[in-house]
């Protein structure tokens, strides 16, 4: 009998008497993203995240994680969180050389009693941060600096967190320390860490009753409270998988499930985020979501499907991924909002506007519109997406978790090395090939999700045709050759979706349509490429649509054409839906912004109309929710 290498020798999953995890993360670089997800993180790398430090001070020279009298809080780790996955998924010598700087500083900076980073900082909260981005550099690098330093750290935290408690963001955070203690302990066996992340759990707030029994079903007064802040929630979904994982508890497992749920409930908008600006805002899709919340959201979503392993972590990050984060960035990467809104018809700094309690730039794009957390912080979304695709399963197999173009390396069943070469355009296309590449024949099983929303899904491999289930992992398991293929169809079904005051929002496969809206941006601040703009509608938006909502599909056409450059711009969209409209007079701006939608159904005695609509994620302007008119 053929011997067997356990997977956990390679990827280490949760060892005792931590709660096995369903998946294991692949190492940073074992999955380089191709197609247009390269494309998309080389935009990235040309714009802001490669070019911050010649001109923002915060993350220049005199950092204080660079060993400066600059900012010593938290916004040179957040870079780094994005920095480090980028430079090394794009093999990019020079960000790689950047990351280093700023990694050395960091492993030379620990004091002798565990303490690391400026002196000026005295909070736990960003050093949790600091962590995150020194496992990935660990897991890229082997840099045998990594491991001590954490080490010493834990010993730290366990030893001093009784007398120096956590306080404030680091109570509600606490998690993100937690997750690297995790990573510690299962490649060290370190008794420091678990304690450490027991000790956090303890004193950090309770998230998962808090999801439970969510009693902020309502628009935030407008008043600071860490419970409604809507980045400490996007964070805080992953909490309870923390807490389940650390105790066994089935408490805290189902706390996920009601954290997405009752978000999606109160506060949830169409692109599979929910909404806050700066604090939970309801479900009015004028109101913005934070580019924070995004990045943190996916994040937590990332580390669920490894938790977890549900299928339906893959689709909601699916969707939040090329929909929301795309929104909220201008096409070419150098501009980025504060709050983005699902119906955004106009983005001006203006004191009169919807935000629960942000300021009066905060949907324009900039460089640091509002408060420079995002700028920070929005580096870390597009390459922890590529570097979580795939992932290691205990049958010492490989698990397509997420849709997007790329090439695997690892290690399966019995040791051998495999490459898989992902070749698609998902989201734009219904098909994706994966290609397997081996030195010799060798057996191990692979398993791919089917999104939760396609019917007649079905994979080809050697000749046979196996259907999928929607919402479901299949495995195939063979004695894979060099060369060999699997074929994948997802159909795309067009959907419609009852969404605020009875509105009607669009979807076809993991993308939500929006209408483009004609735009001028006007340079307010700064100096370009790096300048801040506002931007104003040129064309009408204030439409109903006339959809058949049981059968959407008999109300719309479908056109595609080639794919643009970038994909995510309004010229860009390789997908157009035309869908008939009337113009709704009575809905207008209002403080800025698109006013209360109109009660659905509305009538309209306005001229019937062809709308064109595209892929929110390849919008700056738009309208996403429209009034469901009164004629079918």
């Amino acid at each position: 009998m053929e011997a067997t290498v356990n997977m956990n020798s390679f990827y280490p999953a949760n060892k005792a008497p931590l709660k096995p995890s369903a998946f294991c993360s692949l190492p940073l670089g074992a999955i380089l993203p191709k197609g247009w997800l390269r494309r998309q993180l080389q935009i990235q790398a040309d714009g802001l995240t490669g070019h911050l430090h010649e001109f923002w001070p915060d993350l220049g020279a005199d950092s204080g994680w660079l060993g400066g009298c600059g900012e010593s809080w938290e916004r040179g780790p957040y870079y780094l969180d994005g920095l480090v996955p980028i430079a090394f998924l794009l093999q990019d010598d020079a960000l790689i050389r950047r990351a280093k700087q700023w990694m050395n500083w960091m492993l030379e900076s620990q004091k002798g009693n565990g303490w690391f980073g400026p002196e000026r900082n005295n909070d736990w909260w960003p050093l949790g941060v600091a962590l995150k981005a020194m496992t990935q550099f660990y897991e890229a690098t082997a840099d045998g600096r990594v491991m001590p330093l954490m080490q010493r750290f834990f010993e730290c935290v366990s030893r001093d967190l009784p007398s120096r408690p956590l306080e404030s963001w680091a109570v509600y955070r606490w998690a993100d320390t937690a997750i690297s203690a995790i990573w510690l302990a299962n490649r060290t066996s370190d008794k420091n860490a678990l304690k450490a992340a027991h000790m956090l759990m303890r004193q950090g707030y309770d998230w998962a009753r808090n999801f439970v029994t969510f009693a902020y079903k309502e628009r935030s007064s407008g008043y600071f409270q860490h419970e409604t802040h809507v980045v400490n929630n996007a964070m805080a979904v992953k909490t309870p998988g923390i807490s389940y994982a650390l105790t066994g508890d089935e408490f805290f497992r189902e706390a996920v499930y009601k954290a997405i749920e009752n978000l999606d409930r109160f506060h949830g908008q169409v692109t599979g985020v929910f909404s806050g600006d700066e604090h939970l805002a309801g479900l009015n899709p004028s109101q913005g979501t934070e580019l924070c919340a995004v990045a943190e959201y996916m994040f937590s979503l990332e580390v669920l499907l490894e938790l977890l392993g549900d299928p339906i972590f893959g689709d909601r990050l699916e969707k939040i991924a090329f929909n929301a984060l795309p929104a909220t960035f201008s096409p070419d990467m150098w501009a980025h909002q504060y709050d983005q809104q699902a119906n955004q018809v106009l983005c001006k700094n203006d004191e009169d506007n919807w935000w629960v309690n942000n300021g009066p730039e905060s949907n324009t794009f900039g460089v640091e519109p509002n408060f420079g957390c995002c700028t920070a912080n929005m580096h870390q979304a597009w390459p922890k997406l590529a570097s979580h695709l795939w992932m290691a399963t205990p049958d010492d197999g490989l698990a397509a978790v997420v849709w997007a173009p790329c090439t695997v390396n690892a290690v399966v069943r019995g040791g051998a090395q495999v490459k898989i070469e992902v070749d698609t355009n998902y989201p734009f296309e219904e098909t994706a090939a994966l290609t397997i590449r081996v030195s010799e024949p060798v057996a191990f099983p692979i398993h791919l999700r089917c999104p939760i929303w396609s019917k007649d899904a079905f994979a080809s491999a050697a000749g046979k045709k196996k259907d999928l289930i929607p919402g479901t992992f299949t495995m195939i398991e063979r004695e894979w050759k060099d060369g060999d293929t699997i074929e994948l169809t997802f159909p795309m079904p067009t959907a419609a979706e009852r969404r605020f005051r009875g509105s009607v929002s669009l979807t076809r496969g993991p993308l939500v349509y929006s209408m483009p809206i004609g735009e001028k941006w006007v340079k307010y601040r700064g100096e370009e490429p790096h300048a801040d703009y506002e931007i104003y509608p040129t064309t009408q938006w204030n439409y109903g649509l006339s959809v058949n909502i049981y059968h959407p599909e008999e109300s719309v056409q479908i056109q595609t054409k080639p794919m643009g450059d970038p994909v995510f711009s309004p010229d860009g969209a390789p997908i157009e839906m035309f869908v008939k409209g009337r113009i709704v007079p009575e809905w207008q701006i209002e403080h800025n912004a698109a006013g209360l939608l109109p009660e659905s159904p509305v009538k309209s005695s306005e001229p019937l109309q062809t709308v064109k609509l595209i892929p929110y994620g390849c919008t700056n302007l738009r309208v996403t929710e429209f009034p469901l008119l009164d004629e079918i």
